[in-house]
């Protein structure tokens, strides 16, 4: 009768992983925590002898030795209304920003914007909730930002970039976006503009100044109005248009939207007062949704990269938690032509 095979022994330390696989238990720690520093054959070696011998990590020992969460908090800074949720660009975002999370093995822990206090996050860090924050949306205003830029949080905000450069943002050039949408309308001939928008919001503001430029560039007197709105969905964009057109004033001929949901309302509003889009009115929104281009009349707009900006806001708040000062950047912003 043959003998059984000897059991392979359980290990239970990186002690025994670092000699089996004659490298320094510092290089083993470096394997599990997918170092981009380790050389990837040296990696896949220790990986592989782990997992022949059942060994797995103690993920909250391992939390206690780093004294980190492993938990990154993410503020969608959404207006508080019951359409808020109705804002598909920042979930797109969201999307992008968990994958990143996802490859670094970081647990997201997604936060309303509770209060715009740079005391209530300073809480949050201490009290070991989350070793860090990405902020979607600045909100109206950033003084808060500021301040808290003036604790010890480590923190990245999705936004416009800050004048004063007092924190780290990742964003689209909204002005830029603004000076392409001007420079459209000013070529197809516009004149009576609407700024459909919230200036209260750094980004809004941007684009608005950028649209502004553009036009008193081109040399064509171009009256720019604006239509405040509360939020950017498409109940809003509608709502807005239509309260606009019932009040008997100069007709527009060209609507630039603070969002591509904002812009889809306009675009329904115009056709219900019998107003042809492009013909009568040019509207042009701003994210690039992949609902832009299937809308009825697919949207021009200004395209916004979400995968880039989420990989982004991950790679800066990391730089951040290993101590660096990272710089603010910007990912491409680019007009995208269809049918409006």
């Amino acid at each position: 009768m043959s003998a059984m095979p000897a059991k392979r022994k359980t290990l239970t330390s990186m002690d025994e992983i670092a000699r089996l696989a004659r490298v320094a238990k510092s290089t083993v720690s470096r394997a599990f925590q997918d170092s981009p520093l380790l050389n990837p054959a040296t990696k896949a070696r220790i990986l592989a002898i782990a997992r022949r011998h059942g060994y797995t990590v103690n993920a909250n020992a391992q939390k206690l030795r780093t004294n980190r969460t492993n938990t990154i908090a993410v503020v969608m800074h959404l207006p508080h209304t019951s359409e808020s949720a109705a804002a598909p660009f920042f979930f797109q975002l969201l999307n992008d920003v968990a994958q990143g999370l996802w490859v670094r093995h970081h647990d997201l822990l997604l936060c309303s914007p509770e209060a715009d206090d740079a005391y209530y996050y300073e809480s949050m860090i201490s009290s070991k909730r989350a070793d860090g924050i990405i902020f979607l949306g600045q909100g109206p205003g950033d003084k808060w930002l500021r301040d808290l830029a003036r604790t010890r949080v480590p923190f990245v905000v999705w936004g416009a970039a800050d004048d004063r450069a007092s924190y780290c943002t990742v964003g689209s050039d909204n002005r830029k976006g603004g000076i392409l949408t001007g420079q459209r309308f000013a070529q197809l001939g516009r004149r009576r503009v609407l700024f459909v928008g919230n200036r209260a919001h750094p980004e809004m503001e941007h684009r608005r100044r950028g649209l502004e430029a553009a036009m008193k560039a081109a040399g064509n007197a171009a009256e720019i109005v604006d239509v405040e709105i509360p939020d950017f969905t498409f109940e809003t964009g509608y709502s807005a248009m239509t309260a606009y057109l019932a009040r008997k004033r100069a007709r527009p001929d060209a609507v630039f939207a603070g969002s591509d949901s904002v812009a889809m309302g306009v675009v329904m509003a115009l056709r219900e007062a019998n107003l042809q889009v492009p013909g009568d009115v040019s509207v042009i929104g701003y994210n690039d949704l992949p609902s832009a281009r299937y809308f009825l009349l697919p949207l021009t707009t200004i395209r916004q990269d979400t995968h880039q900006a989420g990989g982004l806001l991950v790679e800066k708040l990391f730089q951040m938690l290993d101590g660096a000062k990272p710089t603010s950047a910007r990912v491409p912003t680019e007009l995208v032509i269809r049918q409006t």
